[in-house]
């Protein structure tokens, strides 16, 4: 697969994922959530600001030619900072795709590395690049003003909770595991079967945005109830499905409640699905 179309993948993953709807928690066309400042247009601004930096990310591990491919990664990190001021400038300052910057990044790298060897399926090549991510990145937190710390930071140290570095280093897993084969037999039209596809991933994971909102990791335990209330009453493709689920965006919206984390899994979800024409 050329990188155009490994690119063209990307894209089309964060503008497929800010469609969905209605999405509890998120920003989609009908609701902001609980996030007040942002909409579904400035979440297109922000994936089309992206598209130089996954144009840079797919040339790199097109390229690169390294045993190790720990290097790989750094070489795309440092991408991902300049990545990350386009995206702030397309959208005033407002966090839209900061989590997506890293991984997304990191799997349009991994994918074209993965076409142009021809060796290794996705996940051995992502865990060989981040290996040693956790350990690195968390090594010197005892040391840290605590003011200083960021919410992911402050989750490691208070509740042992690695976040999305540990998903990454163990090479997606959540998304390998649990969202692409819910994916795969889910029905329905793309809409459907994303929203049913996002309920499996929050139901199978930590959610640290969620955690971050609540300051309180007990709120997975509910909200992986809430999750099995909706698949108990049908998920999308039932009428009860999509009431409870519009119920249930109120309900985060009263509590401040986001499913930051949970989205950036769909999206990573929705770029292998179409990489693999699960997705069609």
């Amino acid at each position: 697969m050329d990188n155009k179309r490994i690119v063209n993948h990307a894209l089309r993953a964060l503008l497929y994922e800010v469609t969905v709807n209605p999405k509890p928690g998120l920003v989609d066309p009908l609701s902001a959530g609980p996030h007040p400042d942002m909409n579904a247009f400035m979440f297109i601004d922000s994936a089309l600001s992206l598209e130089p930096y996954f144009n840079a990310c797919a040339a790199a591990g097109a390229t690169y030619t390294a045993a190790d491919l720990t290097g790989l990664f750094q070489q795309i990190r440092h991408i991902g900072v300049q990545a990350e001021r386009t995206m702030f400038a397309a959208t005033n300052g407002v966090n839209t795709h900061k989590g997506a910057v890293f991984s997304l990044g990191v799997l349009v790298t991994a994918s074209a590395y993965q076409s142009q060897h021809l060796n290794g399926d996705l996940a051995t090549i992502v865990r060989a690049m981040l290996m040693g991510l956790t350990a690195n990145d968390f090594s010197t937190l005892n040391a840290k003003e605590p003011a200083t710390l960021t919410a992911g930071e402050r989750q490691y140290l208070n509740y042992g909770i690695k976040g999305i570095r540990g998903e990454a280093e163990a090479g997606y897993p959540t998304v390998m595991q649990v969202a692409l084969p819910a994916l795969q037999r889910s029905h329905g039209t793309i809409n459907q079967r994303l929203l049913d596809t996002l309920m499996a991933i929050v139901q199978a994971t930590v959610d640290t945005n969620l955690v971050k909102r609540a300051q309180d990791p007990h709120v997975i335990d509910w909200v992986h109830g809430q999750t099995q209330r909706y698949f108990d009453l049908g998920g999308s493709r039932s009428e009860a499905g999509m009431a409870f689920l519009r119920e249930l965006n109120q309900i985060f919206v009263d509590r401040n409640y986001s499913l930051g984390g949970s989205a950036d899994l769909l999206i990573l979800t929705i770029f292998i699905g179409l990489q693999l024409q699960i997705l069609a």
